[in-house]
Protein backbone atom coordinates (compact mmCIF):
# COMPACT_ATOMS: atom_id res chain seq x y z
CA UNK A 1 0.00 0.00 0.00
CA UNK A 2 1.06 3.80 -1.00
CA UNK A 3 2.05 5.46 1.88
CA UNK A 4 0.32 9.23 2.54
CA UNK A 5 2.92 12.35 2.42
CA UNK A 6 2.05 15.05 4.20
CA UNK A 7 4.31 18.91 4.31
CA UNK A 8 5.86 19.28 7.81
CA UNK A 9 3.91 21.79 9.43
CA UNK A 10 0.45 21.19 8.00
CA UNK A 11 -1.70 19.59 10.14
CA UNK A 12 -1.75 16.05 11.86
CA UNK A 13 -3.02 17.11 15.39
CA UNK A 14 -6.76 15.51 16.13
CA UNK A 15 -9.20 18.05 14.99
CA UNK A 16 -12.12 19.67 17.73
CA UNK A 17 -15.12 18.36 16.57
CA UNK A 18 -17.03 19.31 20.02
CA UNK A 19 -20.52 20.04 19.49
CA UNK A 20 -20.73 19.03 15.63
CA UNK A 21 -23.28 17.01 14.64
CA UNK A 22 -21.82 14.49 11.76
CA UNK A 23 -24.45 12.69 9.25
CA UNK A 24 -22.32 9.13 7.98
CA UNK A 25 -24.51 7.23 4.58
CA UNK A 26 -23.35 3.62 4.36
CA UNK A 27 -23.93 1.02 1.54
CA UNK A 28 -24.81 -2.34 2.11
CA UNK A 29 -23.24 -3.48 -0.26
CA UNK A 30 -20.33 -5.19 1.08
CA UNK A 31 -21.31 -4.66 4.32
CA UNK A 32 -18.76 -6.62 6.11
CA UNK A 33 -16.35 -4.01 4.83
CA UNK A 34 -18.36 -1.10 5.61
CA UNK A 35 -19.19 -2.08 8.82
CA UNK A 36 -15.88 -1.77 9.93
CA UNK A 37 -15.81 1.35 7.90
CA UNK A 38 -18.74 2.81 9.85
CA UNK A 39 -16.54 1.25 13.14
CA UNK A 40 -14.09 3.47 12.17
CA UNK A 41 -16.16 6.40 11.52
CA UNK A 42 -17.04 6.02 14.80
CA UNK A 43 -13.58 5.86 16.61
CA UNK A 44 -12.72 8.96 14.47
CA UNK A 45 -15.78 11.00 15.94
CA UNK A 46 -15.00 10.32 19.48
CA UNK A 47 -11.34 11.08 19.09
CA UNK A 48 -12.48 14.50 17.90
CA UNK A 49 -14.82 15.24 20.68
CA UNK A 50 -17.92 14.53 19.08
CA UNK A 51 -20.78 13.32 21.06
CA UNK A 52 -22.10 10.05 19.74
CA UNK A 53 -25.74 11.09 19.92
CA UNK A 54 -24.85 13.86 17.60
CA UNK A 55 -23.75 11.01 15.09
CA UNK A 56 -26.67 10.23 12.85
CA UNK A 57 -26.13 6.72 10.46
CA UNK A 58 -28.34 6.15 7.59
CA UNK A 59 -27.83 2.91 5.73
CA UNK A 60 -28.20 2.51 1.95
CA UNK A 61 -28.25 -0.17 -0.70
CA UNK A 62 -25.27 0.24 -2.12
CA UNK A 63 -22.78 3.31 -3.60
CA UNK A 64 -24.78 4.25 -6.67
CA UNK A 65 -27.40 5.30 -3.94
CA UNK A 66 -24.62 6.72 -1.78
CA UNK A 67 -25.02 10.76 -3.21
CA UNK A 68 -28.66 10.73 -3.44
CA UNK A 69 -29.18 10.37 0.34
CA UNK A 70 -25.92 12.61 1.02
CA UNK A 71 -27.50 15.27 -0.65
CA UNK A 72 -30.81 14.87 1.27
CA UNK A 73 -28.61 14.53 4.89
CA UNK A 74 -26.72 17.51 4.03
CA UNK A 75 -29.52 19.53 2.40
CA UNK A 76 -31.29 19.34 5.91
CA UNK A 77 -29.63 22.05 7.32
CA UNK A 78 -28.80 19.90 10.73
CA UNK A 79 -25.70 18.41 10.27
CA UNK A 80 -22.43 20.00 9.89
CA UNK A 81 -20.52 17.35 7.57
CA UNK A 82 -21.89 14.15 5.66
CA UNK A 83 -19.06 10.80 5.57
CA UNK A 84 -20.16 8.54 2.88
CA UNK A 85 -18.34 4.96 3.67
CA UNK A 86 -19.07 1.77 0.91
CA UNK A 87 -16.58 -0.20 -0.79
CA UNK A 88 -16.79 -1.00 -4.57
CA UNK A 89 -14.95 -4.30 -5.39
CA UNK A 90 -13.73 -4.71 -9.05
CA UNK A 91 -15.19 -7.73 -10.62
CA UNK A 92 -15.53 -9.52 -14.11
CA UNK A 93 -17.64 -6.92 -15.52
CA UNK A 94 -17.29 -3.04 -15.97
CA UNK A 95 -20.22 -2.64 -13.34
CA UNK A 96 -17.28 -1.59 -11.26
CA UNK A 97 -16.61 1.45 -13.43
CA UNK A 98 -20.08 2.46 -13.85
CA UNK A 99 -20.77 2.56 -10.18
CA UNK A 100 -17.25 3.44 -8.98
CA UNK A 101 -16.87 6.62 -11.09
CA UNK A 102 -20.53 8.14 -10.73
CA UNK A 103 -20.47 7.54 -6.98
CA UNK A 104 -17.33 9.64 -6.54
CA UNK A 105 -19.13 12.34 -9.03
CA UNK A 106 -22.03 12.76 -7.11
CA UNK A 107 -20.72 12.63 -3.88
CA UNK A 108 -18.66 15.74 -5.25
CA UNK A 109 -21.06 17.46 -7.01
CA UNK A 110 -23.17 17.58 -3.53
CA UNK A 111 -20.93 19.24 -2.08
CA UNK A 112 -19.80 21.57 -4.21
CA UNK A 113 -23.85 22.28 -4.42
CA UNK A 114 -24.26 22.90 -1.44
CA UNK A 115 -21.62 24.05 0.92
CA UNK A 116 -21.18 21.04 3.01
CA UNK A 117 -17.99 18.86 3.60
CA UNK A 118 -19.26 15.65 2.36
CA UNK A 119 -16.41 13.11 2.55
CA UNK A 120 -15.45 10.63 -0.03
CA UNK A 121 -14.85 7.23 2.04
CA UNK A 122 -16.09 4.83 -0.72
CA UNK A 123 -13.32 1.97 -1.30
CA UNK A 124 -12.48 1.28 -5.05
CA UNK A 125 -10.14 -1.19 -4.82
CA UNK A 126 -9.26 -4.14 -7.02
CA UNK A 127 -9.92 -6.79 -4.76
CA UNK A 128 -11.21 -7.84 -1.30
CA UNK A 129 -7.75 -7.98 0.25
CA UNK A 130 -6.93 -4.06 -0.79
CA UNK A 131 -10.34 -3.01 1.05
CA UNK A 132 -9.96 -5.05 4.07
CA UNK A 133 -6.56 -3.20 4.68
CA UNK A 134 -8.12 -0.33 4.12
CA UNK A 135 -10.84 -0.83 6.64
CA UNK A 136 -9.07 -2.12 9.39
CA UNK A 137 -9.38 -2.16 13.13
CA UNK A 138 -8.20 -0.06 16.13
CA UNK A 139 -4.87 1.11 15.08
CA UNK A 140 -4.74 0.28 11.90
CA UNK A 141 -5.53 2.01 8.58
CA UNK A 142 -9.40 2.70 8.13
CA UNK A 143 -10.51 5.24 5.88
CA UNK A 144 -13.71 5.79 7.90
CA UNK A 145 -11.82 7.01 10.80
CA UNK A 146 -9.61 9.45 8.32
CA UNK A 147 -13.25 10.88 7.34
CA UNK A 148 -14.56 11.66 10.47
CA UNK A 149 -10.92 13.81 11.23
CA UNK A 150 -11.03 14.56 7.91
CA UNK A 151 -15.12 16.35 8.31
CA UNK A 152 -13.93 18.26 11.53
CA UNK A 153 -10.91 19.78 9.27
CA UNK A 154 -13.14 21.08 6.63
CA UNK A 155 -16.15 22.12 8.78
CA UNK A 156 -13.75 24.31 10.55
CA UNK A 157 -12.27 25.68 7.79
CA UNK A 158 -16.00 26.62 6.24
CA UNK A 159 -16.56 28.00 9.48
CA UNK A 160 -13.45 30.37 8.96
CA UNK A 161 -14.51 31.27 5.51
CA UNK A 162 -18.30 31.72 6.10
CA UNK A 163 -19.65 35.29 5.60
Amino acid sequence: MAENVRAAGTGGETPDGSGMNLGVVCGRFNDHITQRLLEGTRRGAAECGIDPASLVVEWVPGAFEIPFAARAMAGSGRLDAVVCLGAVIRGETSHYDFVAGECARGIQDVQLDLGVPVLFGVLTTEDLAQAEARSGGPGEHNVGQECAHTAVEMVALCDRWRP
